[in-house]
């Protein structure tokens, strides 16, 4: 079997990788207009050979479009239009609304498979693969029904040989659900860096005083501004409501504090702390 990974970064390298240790037979070819990652990609052992989309398409029994969710949408239409009979494309955005959007309109939209690892870091690239990052990760698959039994079975069988538990819903849910849960975070990061780099014109002050707990929460504000505006934009309605009402809590946490409201402080903390709980039963399942 020849699978593609066209975009080889962080999600399809790791793919790619984990893969590998369970089927060490796979051939594996790479598709990046990129000539460092197609190098690297190499070097890492990645992929075993780099081709052109159109050749790729050709020979790849599963395709995995793994570039950052605007170049999904652009390519995802050109991709099945070219895509033989009996062939699966799956894509790894991290938005899904609008690409399942796209492919509905395709004839050849059940040999898609629309797919979301929960998985990332803040760095990019194939430098930045490692084939630990997907194991033991939640997946979202969203409108199964519409693709293929074959497809989704073969896409099903290999999320869940690399060790991923797999959920399904639909577009809709999947984007407003991660509006909250990923987009929203990623753009609390950005926003606590711009504002601390504003106040803080001396980086080596930063550097010096900065706590784990400052690293920690600004860490996603180092990735990849490419991957994550269109991001934004692709869900920029859920994305929206979700920061409003972030900044409605900001509002008040700083209401309380202006007014020397220390029982109200108290109790926010409080309720936030049960975030805690909820995410240790998540991750014991």
């Amino acid at each position: 079997m020849i699978i593609s990974i066209i975009g080889v970064g962080l999600l399809g390298g790791s793919f790619a990788l984990a893969l590998r240790e369970k089927y060490p037979h796979i051939k594996f070819v790479g598709v990046d207009h990129s000539l460092v990652n197609q190098k690297i990609a190499l070097a890492k052992g990645i992929v075993d050979e780099i081709m052109t989309l159109e050749d790729a398409l050709q020979v790849s029994e599963l395709n995995v479009l793994a570039t950052p969710v605007d170049a999904i949408v652009a390519l995802l239409p050109k991709l099945l239009d070219q895509l033989p009979e009996g062939r699966t494309i799956m894509d790894l955005g991290s938005t899904k609304e609008m690409i399942c959007k796209i492919a509905d309109q395709h004839p050849k939209r059940a040999q898609f498979v629309a797919v979301h690892p929960m998985a990332g870091t803040e760095n990019s690239g194939p430098g930045a693969a490692f084939k630990e990052l997907l194991p033991g990760k939640n997946v979202i698959i969203c409108d199964k029904e519409k693709s293929d039994p074959d497809s989704l079975t073969l896409v099903d069988t290999f999320l869940r040989d690399v060790g991923m538990k797999i959920h399904y819903m639909t577009p809709v849910e999947h984007d407003l659900h991660l509006a909250y849960v990923s987009h929203l975070s990623h753009i609390s990061s950005f926003a606590l860096g711009l504002t601390v780099l504003e106040k803080e014109r001396d980086e080596k002050a930063i550097f010096d005083m900065a706590s784990t707990g400052f690293s920690s929460t600004v860490r996603l504000a180092k990735s990849s501004p490419q991957m994550w505006a269109p991001i934004f934009d692709q869900n920029k309605t859920n994305v929206s409501k979700a920061l409003g009402d972030y900044i409605e809590f900001l509002k008040k946490f700083k209401e309380a504090i202006d007014s020397k409201d220390l029982t109200t402080s108290l109790d926010f903390m409080s309720k936030a702390n049960d975030i805690g709980r909820i995410l240790s039963g998540i991750e014991k399942k």
